[in-house]
């Protein structure tokens, strides 16, 4: 659990000044640093970034009075559903995060197995 809000928090921060990219790179360095399975890396990185990026589409289409998102959601959705468009946008950059900490915890252990060989 501290691992989905350390994601979220330090991506959220990373994001206002960096670009969207960077949320992958925190989502790695927390993963590498942290993560205990490959699972469970890959469920933190998901997590966290997904509640990241649903928060801010919430926002905007509570600031757009969902103007923004139902035009989104008619011209790629084909559909009057605001709905839509959240959801696809929280499950894309959960699948970034999820496997950027993914790749975190597996660089770890690869990075491991290379220092355990090169010491026996």
């Amino acid at each position: 659990m501290i691992q989905i809000l350390l994601i979220a928090i330090i991506s959220f921060l990373a994001q206002l000044v960096l670009p969207w990219w960077s949320l992958a790179i925190v989502a790695f360095l927390v993963c590498f640093w942290q993560s205990s399975t490959a699972k469970r890396a890959f469920m933190y990185g998901f997590v966290g970034i997904a509640l990241i990026w649903l928060a801010y589409a919430l926002l905007i289409h509570i600031r757009t009075d969902g103007i923004f998102t139902g035009r989104m959601s008619e011209l790629l959705f084909k559909s009057k559903n605001a709905a839509i468009p959240l959801l696809v946008t929280a499950v894309l950059g959960g699948l970034v995060g999820g496997m950027a900490g993914l790749s975190g915890f597996l660089t770890r252990l690869a990075v491991g197995n290379q220092i355990t060989n090169r010491t026996s």
